[in-house]
């Protein structure tokens, strides 16, 4: 039943042979793995992978076989087969075919979307569904949720679909990234030790045990030698897009977060959404509340700093280029004026992209980024973490 999964295995290059295949079998048979997805991923890596570089090829071709596994209601598999109720909802949402899409226009500018939804809150008196023009939805409006429009304001919907939004009426709350993870962390914290400076500073408090071996050779008695203590001197901040299409990458920046913990030991990390603005936060259940000024990050940590952006950089363009273009507020000054002014604070910066890179140039709103970063944006995967790495040091 697994077989599947060993030619995935094959075709995502991780070398596995028929011997770690039943190797696999006979750890299923004496019962090494509960019947979660999570005890058999557990068991298929350590059977399976025999080289840690080979560790992100495995979840890649792990979450290809075996895609939507969380998603099957216990009770389908029990009794009899349940339809979900939010399968049943999603039924009213508007699906458009590519010409359909093409067919739908924005407004054309951020003033003359704003000045339409001024409009239709004026007018509007009733709920609608279906249309193009008034607040509803499973339509072509560019107001409203569960709809397609190049450009709109999303009402009213629980997460992103299109990644078209240019604004997002609803408070979302997003939640911290977990510097606990350790599952698939080990290729990351491969890569990240490039960054590692040593430095030798301080009392000479720790034990030099070569220094000590030669010179006692040397005086023909124990000639104990001390030495500075080596301490990591790469000082770190990082810079986390959290919330909206970001959920779709959460769990591989999870383990990013925590592997930079282990790794660095001068370390600060604050989140953003979409685009760097006036203001960041270090706590996303109090992102409303307790905010950073931007201008107070900039002065407090100096240019012997390293700045690492973690982002899919996907928005919609004017949350790069427009004051007042934010997601979910009115920013007085451009997300762009606002990254250049970082770049400028910490020359040794990348942005790391959980989006595959194949699929950069589907997005505009990467491609700005990207030309604002000037080459120094790189995917978030192992090749791309290395390069990273290097573009820092």
């Amino acid at each position: 039943m697994f077989r599947p999964f060993l030619d995935s295995l094959r075709r995502h290059g991780v070398p596995v042979s028929l011997r770690e295949y039943l190797d696999l079998l006979a750890g299923m048979q004496a019962g090494l793995s509960d019947w979660s997805p999570e005890g058999f991923y557990h068991l298929a890596r350590t059977t399976l992978v025999k080289n840690e570089t080979h560790i992100d090829r495995f979840d890649r071709a792990f979450a290809e076989a075996f895609a939507g596994l969380d998603d099957i209601p216990v009770e389908a598999l029990v009794d009899e087969v349940s339809i979900p109720r939010d399968w049943l909802e999603k039924l009213a949402e508007k699906l458009l075919t590519p010409e359909e899409r093409a067919a739908v226009e924005g407004a054309g500018s951020f003033e003359e979307l704003m000045r339409r939804l001024r409009d239709r809150l004026a007018e509007q008196q009733g709920r609608h569904q279906g249309g193009n023009k008034w607040i509803g939805t499973a339509g072509t409006s560019p107001f409203g949720a569960y709809g397609y429009n190049p450009e709109g304001v999303r009402i009213g919907q629980h997460e992103s679909r299109h990644r078209r939004a240019t604004k997002v009426w609803d408070k979302r709350e997003f939640r911290d990234f977990d510097d606990s993870v350790e599952l698939g962390t080990r290729n990351i914290k491969v890569a990240l030790k490039r960054l590692r400076q040593w430095a030798r500073h301080g009392a000479a408090d720790e034990l030099d045990l070569p220094g000590t071996i030669r010179a006692s050779a040397e005086h023909g008695y124990i000639d104990v030698q001390t030495r500075p203590e080596r301490r990591n001197a790469v000082k770190v901040l990082l810079f986390l897009d959290a919330g909206g299409s970001m959920d779709d990458h959460s769990r591989l920046v999870d383990e990013l977060f925590s592997a930079a913990r282990a790794e660095f030991k001068h370390l600060e990390h604050f989140y953003f959404h979409n685009c760097i603005y006036e203001a960041v936060w270090k706590d996303n259940r109090r992102r409303w509340t307790e905010t950073t000024p931007t201008w107070e990050v900039l002065n407090r940590f100096g240019r012997d700093y390293k700045a690492i952006f973690v982002g899919d950089a996907s928005m919609s363009p004017y949350e790069i280029a427009v004051p007042g273009g934010a997601n979910e507020h009115w920013n007085p000054e451009s997300g762009e004026t606002w990254l250049r002014r970082l770049r400028e604070a910490w020359p040794d910066q990348v942005w790391l992209n959980p989006v595959p890179q194949r699929d950069w140039g589907h997005t505009r709103s990467i491609q700005m980024i990207g030309q604002i970063f000037e080459g120094r944006m790189q995917p978030l995967t192992l090749e791309g973490l290395t390069q990273a790495m290097r573009l820092l040091g």
